[in-house]
């Protein structure tokens, strides 16, 4: 029998009892590891958590934090060969896909040490300028933030196991907040490893930093007003979580990061050809085949001109047609596996039902696999749809099919581009593309409303800019509506998730003597 990974509550390893569940290889289907939370003991990971390594966190200052969001970096740095084997075998990435969750969750930490650092010796923070409440200005008033005093818990998505992790636990333990992570079961391998590694090497109080593998059953149900949740999944999961007892009546923070059909834009008068054009056709192909197709920021649907459909969708064929899919351990594949056979299948559903409405400009799904049995590994090629009509097409702007796939949709002029777009009821992130500075100013604050991040790219960034899907942590990740409504990352702003807002109405004295530092 494979091994049974621990869980890490209270700063120990626990094994759940019963077989667990068991992981597998996305490409061979081989038995990998098996996890299991059962005979747990919830209450005292969470009080240990919440009682114990909340306070002893917040009785040192953000800068002392952030050095130790530092040294973690280094921890993960130190193991960084380890996880790109367990997300090989895992998730069934190629190197390059793996280095987006991996390298990119080492260096999301490093920058919030780095912001932290700056923060000092303070303990609060000041939000915001004070405000007299006085004629001669003695009594005033100014706004604080304080670290809660509570428990962060995550319940995050299979795609991102390093990442997902470190993008939301870095702002909560630079705050002060102790965070208990509850990994998407498939791919739960790679973020226990790193919470064992951490916690390993002792460098936060005990239980400040946990992993339960397995069912999240009953982990709700701990949670108390002080506390925080951040879950990233299904619209219909966030739904339930909504209604939780947790957060409708004990009034649990929640941010909540869901589906999002992401769009790219080619601006009107864009030649076929021209650079502004070339970089859109590169970006979508990127995006329909890094980590294939499996984030939630990938391009879903790709407006152009209509007189441009049959250009772009030629380019952009042309450039699918050498992405080879196979086995990521073959250095001749491109494009490695979906996470599992069942996720395989959700895509397979998910066209057929985007299938009534469009037709197939690329279909990479009949292109032989490398070192890779089609009847057991879980890849599948990249697949262009296309719609003739944009308007009636309405699974196009509702369905996400969550694998590399990608439709191509035709717009008559800006406005009915910026409709279009619309009709996804708020993403996570747009992206423009076009070389006029001003066309591209008023097409990002036309849809700023609608989402977390609008990026827009012309030729003079053609060889600098992070990339559509890419989430950096100096900008917001989130986005309205259908996205979840919940927002991360943004650099400092992170942080406000896990601090509770206060006004404290003194005397000028007093609020000279505020241990905090200024923030915003």
């Amino acid at each position: 029998m494979t091994e049974l990974l621990p869980n890490i509550v209270a700063g120990r390893r626990v094994l759940g009892t019963g077989t667990g569940t068991v992981l597998r290889d996305p490409v061979t289907a081989a038995e990998l590891v098996r996890v299991s939370r059962e005979g747990l003991d919830l209450d005292s990971a969470f009080a240990q958590a919440r009682d114990v390594a909340g306070p002893a966190l917040r009785a040192v200052s953000y800068g002392q934090r952030a050095a130790l969001l530092g040294e973690i970096a280094k921890i993960l740095q130190a193991n960084r060969d380890a996880y790109f084997e367990i997300a090989t075998a895992n998730s069934g990435t190629v190197q390059a896909d793996s280095a987006i969750d991996i390298d990119g969750a080492i260096y999301t930490l490093s920058q919030y040490a780095k912001w932290g650092a700056a923060l000092g010796d303070a303990r609060a923070l000041l939000d915001g300028p004070r405000a007299s409440l006085a004629k001669d200005g003695v009594f005033a008033s100014q706004h604080v933030l304080q670290p809660t005093r509570g428990v962060a818990l995550f319940i995050n998505a299979f795609n991102f196991p390093a990442w997902g992790l470190w993008e939301k636990a870095a702002p909560a333990l630079l705050a002060g907040v102790p965070v208990i992570v509850k990994p998407a079961t498939a791919t739960a391998w790679l973020t226990q490893r790193m919470v064992a590694d951490v916690v390993d090497a002792r460098l936060l109080p005990e239980g400040a930093l946990s992993v339960i593998c397995g069912s999240s059953a009953g982990l709700l149900d701990r949670l108390q007003p002080f506390d925080v949740l951040s879950f990233t999944g299904s619209a219909e999961t966030a739904a339930l979580i909504r209604t939780h007892e947790a957060i409708a009546r004990r009034s649990v923070r929640v941010n909540i990061e869901a589906d999002s059909l992401n769009s790219a834009l080619l601006l009107p008068g864009e030649a076929a050809g021209s650079e502004t054009f070339e970089l859109l056709v590169r970006e979508v192909a990127r995006e329909m085949t890094a980590k294939s197709g499996q984030k939630c920021t990938a391009i879903r649907r790709v407006l152009v001109p209509e007189q441009l459909y049959n250009a772009t969708a030629q380019a952009i064929g042309a450039r699918l047609s050498g992405i080879t899919v196979g086995n990521p351990r073959n250095a001749a594949v491109k494009m490695g596996s979906l996470v599992s056979r069942e996720q395989f299948d959700h895509v397979l559903a998910g066209l057929e039902a985007l299938g009534a409405q469009t037709e197939r400009l690329f279909d990479g799904t009949r292109a032989p696999l490398i070192d890779a049995d089609p009847a057991v590994a879980a890849c599948l090629g990249p697949v262009l749809l296309g719609t003739r009509d944009a308007d009636a097409a309405a699974r196009v702007h509702d369905t996400e099919v969550f694998g590399p796939v990608s439709t191509l949709v035709p717009y008559r002029d800006l406005d009915h581009a910026l409709a279009l777009i619309r009709r996804g009821e708020g993403s996570l992130v747009a992206s423009l593309y076009g070389s006029d500075d001003a066309a591209l100013a008023t097409a990002a604050l036309a849809l700023a409303d609608t989402h977390g991040r609008v990026h827009a790219i012309s030729p003079a960034v053609a060889k600098t800019h992070t990339g559509h899907g890419n989430v950096m942590p100096q900008s917001l990740h989130g986005g309205p509506g259908r996205a979840g409504g919940g927002e991360e990352l943004g650099g400092l702003r992170a942080l406000n998730f896990y601090h509770r807002r206060a006004a404290v109405q003194a005397a000028a004295g007093v609020l000279d003597r505020l241990a905090a530092a200024p923030w915003a």
